[in-house]
């Protein structure tokens, strides 16, 4: 059951979650992507408390394709430091699971 993975990133707007979920899918790194409404985020940056609204993107994948999705993660992402969380799914419903494993398959030919 640990061939799959929930990873947690957050985004600044909807616009960043959308074209990020879109390509991520698209390019079948990720079965499935949801994003939450806007959520507060506070934390230090730069020697100071900061917040802002953010966007929760939660992406279905399985960890096989974490190095190559964490990669091109980074390059869509807007941020310098972009929050990459990363946990293993021990237990899932078998039909989900087995949903998410057929639509991250590629073919030879659509690798990047």
């Amino acid at each position: 059951m640990a061939n799959y993975l929930l990873i947690m990133t957050t985004v600044p707007n909807e616009e960043v979650a959308a074209k990020i979920a879109q390509k991520l899918v698209e390019e079948r790194l990720a079965a499935c992507i949801t994003f939450s409404s806007p959520c507060q985020s506070y934390y230090w940056w730069e020697g100071k408390i900061t917040q802002d609204k953010e966007f929760m993107l939660f992406i279905k994948t399985k960890a096989n394709l974490y190095p190559e999705l964490e990669k091109r993660l980074k390059e869509l992402h807007p941020y310098s430091v972009p929050e990459i969380l990363a946990f293993r799914v021990d237990q899932g419903s078998e039909s989900y699971l087995s949903w998410l494993e057929k639509e991250t398959k590629r073919l030879e030919s659509e690798k990047v």
